[in-house]
């Protein structure tokens, strides 16, 4: 395991091998990446679902989403997530008895708010939702919406305002739309919200290694060169 300083030696290396406008570029994105809201999506099983979410996370700031695999794998359409999953930290969670159960609590552990998105729970609009404390925000699966895992274990409720005949957005779009009104109010709200330094190291390594062609063999050059 590399220590940060030897992470940022790293960083200042690989920085060689990409251009200065692309330097600039991931410095002005880093800054915006925000911890305080990720995002937990459960057996989502069509691709192009879990690839706009991506999208959106990106495109929002959010830098980390969780996705459960209890019946359904994550997979990742390129033409819908236009790279989107170089740039966003992907967190599976596949290996308990019950996955569900597993990622929530270590969320609950680590201070996040488990506030679920359902329109079947009369409780509060997602514009009502309080902002300043770390939320862990739950989406269900397509057809069937969250499990009863998720129902016992959610401090909150929210849900999206609608006004026409159809139940339900698409849960891409609820998913766009929730991210859209929180990460504003956090971002106006929360001043401390964003990734700590250590994140900041770690995912500006990750995002060099994704964008260098080569990049582990540069990296082990760099090591044997030290």
């Amino acid at each position: 395991m590399k220590t940060t300083e030897e992470k940022r030696r790293l960083i200042s290396y690989l920085t060689e091998f990409i251009s200065p406008r692309r330097k600039e570029r991931f410095d002005e994105v880093m800054k915006h990446r925000m911890n305080h809201l990720q995002l937990v999506v459960e057996d989502l099983y069509q691709a192009h679902n879990a690839s706009a979410v991506l999208r959106s996370c990106d495109c929002f700031g959010v830098q980390y989403v969780h996705f459960i695999e209890n019946k359904n794998t994550m997979k990742v359409s390129s033409d819908i997530a236009l790279g989107a999953e170089s740039w966003v930290s992907i967190k599976k969670h596949n290996g308990a008895e019950n996955n569900t159960r597993a990622c929530l609590q270590k969320l609950k552990d680590e201070g996040f708010r488990i506030v679920a998105t359902t329109p079947h729970k009369n409780d509060i609009t997602i514009d009502q939702l309080p902002v300043d404390k770390k939320i862990a925000l739950v989406f269900g699966t397509e057809v069937d919406g969250i499990t009863q895992d998720v129902i016992d274990m959610a401090d909150e409720f929210v849900k999206i305002p609608m006004y026409g005949f159809t139940e339900s957005f698409n849960i891409s779009v609820s998913a766009a739309l929730c991210m859209y009104e929180l990460t504003t109010r956090i971002r106006q709200t929360v001043p401390n919200c964003y990734l700590s330094e250590t994140e900041r190291t770690d995912i500006y390594l990750d995002w060099l290694m994704n964008s260098i062609d080569k990049s582990e063999e540069i990296v082990k050059r760099f090591q044997e060169e030290k």
